[in-house]
């Protein structure tokens, strides 16, 4: 089995190290524009021997886990050259513009649209973890557009990292996910903008931080690079939830201008069914 990751980070890394101990005879072979990361997957183990684009002819999977910008033009390149067998899957956290650039590809059937939910702040090949997918869903995008042998070649493999597969069309993916990631991201974001800017004596901050701000801000430590390209090409979506973020915040400061300590209560009270939803979803892991 030939494995080809182009993007030797987070995920695509962390896919490849349950491969590799999923099926030990696999070649792992990485494709990075970052020397430096492409040796340091090697030294860590997490790719076997670096690969070109020239070289996916024979590749089995190609895993394509660069920036979603990138990806847009990665991804045609790819289809351009793969073998007729070959399944190539892209796992960023925008699907509607990654479908649309591949929807007159020839090749459009070799193609497979997911995204993992999974994931943590941390990035580049050192960030690859095993058992990153475990128990975790997998969003899969036009799946009827795949052809069916090749469909069941990438499940099988989803199904024995450990994830649970979810089928939803593009639109409703970049809907739904600007609520429950990208605008989780922002607020991570400028709650540690808002922090630094009024504290201006670092130390203050780390006496003072306990691990109800660590954990809300832990998401501002992710790539920049990354996530600049999510906003933009999710940018309608992710404008209408800013939207409806702001007008709650706005809301309970004006409850607390008001002294309407009741109201506070009854807010705060409504949204504590979320640890239902939560421990639902846990549950169903």
């Amino acid at each position: 089995m030939n494995i080809h990751v182009i993007g030797i980070g987070l995920i695509g890394g962390s896919m490849v190290l349950d491969i590799k101990e999923l099926y030990p005879n696999a070649t792992i072979y990485g494709i990075d524009n970052n020397e430096e990361h492409l040796q340091e997957a090697i030294a860590l183990g997490v790719i076997d021997k670096a690969s070109t684009f020239d070289d996916l002819g024979t590749a089995d999977f190609v895993i394509v886990s660069v920036p979603v910008d990138v990806a847009l033009s990665v991804l045609p390149k790819v289809l351009d050259v793969i073998g007729e067998k070959t399944i190539v899957f892209e796992v960023g956290s925008t699907k509607k513009p990654i479908c649309e650039a591949v929807v007159n590809h020839p090749r459009r059937r070799n193609f497979i649209a997911t995204h993992p939910i999974a994931g943590t702040e941390f990035s580049g090949p050192s960030a690859a973890i095993k058992g990153l997918f475990k128990g975790k869903t997998n969003i899969i995008c036009e799946v009827e557009k795949t052809t069916f042998k090749l469909q069941e070649k990438a499940l099988q493999l989803f199904t024995a990292i450990g994830m649970r597969i979810r089928y939803m069309d593009p639109t409703s993916h970049d809907k739904h996910i600007a609520y429950v990631s990208h605008l989780s991201h922002i607020s991570s974001f400028m709650l540690g903008k808002t922090v630094i800017n009024k504290e201006k004596d670092e130390q203050d901050i780390f006496d003072m931080a306990g691990s109800g701000f660590e954990s809300t801000v832990r998401l501002a430590k992710s790539s920049p690079a990354m996530w600049t390209p999510i906003f933009k090409q999710n940018k309608k979506q992710v404008i209408e939830t800013l939207e409806e973020y702001i007008s709650n915040l706005t809301q309970f400061k004006d409850l607390l201008v008001a002294d309407d300590y009741n109201a506070i209560y009854e807010e705060m009270e409504s949204v504590n069914k979320i640890k239902e939803i939560l421990n639902g979803i846990t549950i169903k892991k």
